[in-house]
């Protein structure tokens, strides 16, 4: 009997593949990082080939680092970037563009006119978003009228689409499928039930033939095949929906926040989608194969992770990100220096494509360490702003915030975060829950995990922090960030 189950996590920057044992501990690792491409301001693409061969090669490399075969899997799961969208040819199997990435702001002028078109809202009551660049149906309009010879390809049934799961799933398996998950992040899907819907297809022009099978996030997809041969492929959550399956966040009023390239906050809902009216975004949770879906609210930040990446590789301030803290932490506080990373525009609560980055409040006495503290400091500021709105729709006030994700490393940021809301902050003894929420996944299906009472005995607390900041000083700060967003909209 197999004792492993693994994981794909198909991220912004990187892929990396997993394997799980039974208590829930990750016994082999592998990271290959692909390329970020910037042809034009606001423009991100990534290489869709690229993406799939790095994704066969972590497989590889963590199978044989660990003295492990294929075999030795009982099923495998993928967690992926959502909105990033890809096209490529059935026949081929080759990409037909690069990928345009979830940050990409290209489809601004496309929104905008969605949106004049019946107001910002115009879709949130069947979809939960509004018409943002962010999600992946937009993206896709605009490759079809941009790329030559794609739009008669995809009317023909010669081009598909699919989010980066969709992708994945066709190279492991041969089938053209998505997750409700995914799906929930195109502005293509009703929500209630999840299906795609016509109209909203015909709104942006998207052929339907293009669009992949929506299935269960937990439930066998195919069987995979090159170095996954034989392996079920048994659960597919995009990766903030994986993370908050990993921190087994499984039943209503359940929260986390991750800390990656972007930062997303998601408020477990139950089996009702609950409408926002404070600039969330109302999604789908998870669905097991033969039950109702759950849903979530959810707050996104575009620039985490990102900041501190732009700090390293754009400025040279850091030479690499681990660097960060101690520079950080060599001031005292910020010396009333904000960043504001609106890179690719201002996500929740604001969605404001509109607004540009912008750092505040400089002074001759600001240096480096500052900028450092202030990029730091701007995602525990993001997490306040969709914090205080998911308080506002919920009704629930959270009185201790569950992180994971890369940054929680970072111990300066975390203690900062509970200083800023005035609550502990909290981190899994395994941070990687966008692994773990895919192995959980793949193992429910395939019934390698028992069920929800299992995984959750699996979750342990890793370390706590608890706020020290007076609440004087909380909200002085929290002004200056404010003034300093204020600062940023209506750039462009």
């Amino acid at each position: 009997m197999a004792e492993y189950v693994g994981a794909i996590d198909q991220g912004t920057t990187s892929t990396r593949f997993a394997v799980i044992d039974r208590r829930g501990g990750i016994v082999a690792l592998a990271q290959q990082e692909h390329r970020q491409i910037y042809p034009r301001p606001g423009w991100v693409e990534h290489d869709a080939a690229e993406i799939r061969d790095r994704t066969f090669a972590v497989v590889g490399e963590a199978l044989s680092g660990a003295g492990l075969a294929a075999s030795d899997l009982a099923a495998v799961g993928v967690s992926n970037q959502r909105e990033t969208t890809v096209v490529w040819d059935p026949a081929t199997g080759e990409p037909l563009a690069p990928a345009v990435v979830w940050q990409d702001t290209r489809t601004a002028s496309l929104c905008a006119s969605l949106a004049a078109d019946g107001g910002a809202d115009r879709f949130r009551a069947a979809t939960g978003l509004p018409p943002a660049t962010y999600f992946s149906g937009p993206k896709l309009a605009w490759l079809l009228e941009e790329v030559p010879g794609l739009r008669p390809r995809a009317e023909s049934g010669d081009a598909l689409f699919g989010t980066v799961d969709s992708w994945l799933l066709w190279n492991l398996t041969g089938r053209h499928l998505t997750d409700v998950t995914n799906a929930s992040r195109t502005l293509l899907l009703r929500l209630d039930p999840p299906a795609w819907d016509p109209r909203l297809a015909a709104a942006l022009g998207i052929p339907p033939a293009m669009l992949p099978e929506v299935r269960p996030s937990v439930g066998v997809f195919g069987e995979g095949r090159g170095p996954l041969a034989g392996v079920p492929i048994a659960g597919v959550l995009g990766d903030q929906q994986a993370a908050l399956f990993g921190q087994t966040a499984f039943a209503a009023g359940r929260a986390k926040n991750t800390y990656g390239t972007g930062c997303f906050l998601l408020l477990n809902t139950g089996e009702r989608p609950v409408p926002s009216r404070h600039g969330l975004l109302t999604t789908v949770a998870y669905q097991v194969e033969g039950r109702a879906p759950m849903y979530a609210l959810e707050g996104s930040v575009a620039i985490a992770g990102a900041g501190v990446q732009w700090l390293r590789d754009n400025l040279g301030l850091i030479a690499s990100a681990a660097e960060v803290e101690e520079l950080a932490g060599s001031a005292p506080d910020n010396g009333g220096v904000y960043f504001v990373p609106a890179f690719s525009g201002l996500f929740a609560p604001y969605w404001r494509p509109d607004a540009r980055g912008v750092v505040a409040g400089l002074t001759r006495f600001s240096d480096r360490r500052h900028l450092a503290r202030a990029v730091l400091e701007s995602s525990a500021y993001q997490t306040r702003d969709v914090l205080a709105a998911m308080e506002a729709d919920s009704g629930v006030a959270l009185d201790t915030l569950f992180v994971d994700g890369g940054m929680t490393a970072n111990g300066l940021l975390m203690q900062f975060q509970a200083d800023l809301l005035g609550v502990p902050v909290v981190r899994p003894a395994v941070a990687e829950t966008t692994v773990l929420g895919a192995a959980y996944a793949a193992g429910l299906a395939v019934g390698f995990f028992a069920g929800f009472d299992e995984l959750t005995a699996l979750w342990a607390e890793g370390r706590r922090w608890v706020p020290a900041m007076i609440p004087e000083e909380r909200e002085r700060l929290y002004a200056g960030w404010q003034k300093a967003v204020e600062r940023t909209l209506g750039w462009v």
